[in-house]
């Protein structure tokens, strides 16, 4: 059964959120037929059942269930030790860095210029890890290959997010390029024009 023949999926989401977006573009890139549903932050979700509902966990499920000539993932143990790895390393650290930045410098009730230097500091140290992997193979992607993984599009939603952090890249020439270059590909732009027109809830 091809992926455009199967019941639309729902991607319920929050358009200022950096995840429902990596979720979109992983939809497009397999060409799966989905629906978007924005909710805010005062909206009621009890009523929706039994979502898959961290970033990860539904991406992987994606893969497993419909990446079967392995467009995103991984064909080998090794591809996908170092998917999960990278992965890891966004959900764990990277992401909560930067949104830490984002709290401290727009949200957080009582401005406090040391919480934010802390994790500018950290979200920086991020960085200089993806500017050295991205340099180990000349820039392309965040592993090796000719073409783009599921990881590219894990990332991309979160570094974009660096000029809203209050971050800047001019010292990071490798992921500056790559951001660049992955704002560039189809389902990343679709991705982004779908999600912002969802159906509110």
């Amino acid at each position: 059964m091809s992926n455009n023949t199967i019941k639309p999926l729902i991607l319920h989401a929050h358009a200022t959120e950096p995840n429902p977006y990596k979720l979109a573009a992983v939809l497009d890139a397999l060409d799966l037929p989905y629906n978007v549903r924005l909710w805010t932050f005062a909206s009621d979700s009890y009523g929706v059942k039994g979502p898959n509902w961290e970033s990860m966990t539904c991406i992987n499920y994606l893969l497993r269930n419909y990446d079967t000539d392995d467009r995103l993932g991984a064909s080998s143990e090794a591809g996908r030790v170092d998917i999960d790895q990278w992965t890891s390393f966004l959900i764990s650290i990277m992401g909560p860095m930067i949104g830490q930045c984002n709290w401290f410098r727009h949200y957080n009730a009582v401005e406090n210029d040391d919480a934010y230097k802390r994790y500018e500091a950290q979200a920086y140290r991020c960085f200089g890890v993806l500017e050295v992997q991205l340099e180990l193979h000349e820039g392309g992607w965040v592993i090796a290959g000719e073409n783009h993984s599921v990881l590219d599009l894990h990332f991309e939603p979160w570094i974009r997010q660096y000029g809203y952090a209050g971050l800047c890249l001019d010292e990071y020439p490798n992921l500056k390029a790559w951001l660049e270059r992955v704002q560039g590909l189809p389902e990343v732009i679709k991705a982004y024009d779908v999600v912002k027109a969802g159906e509110e809830v």
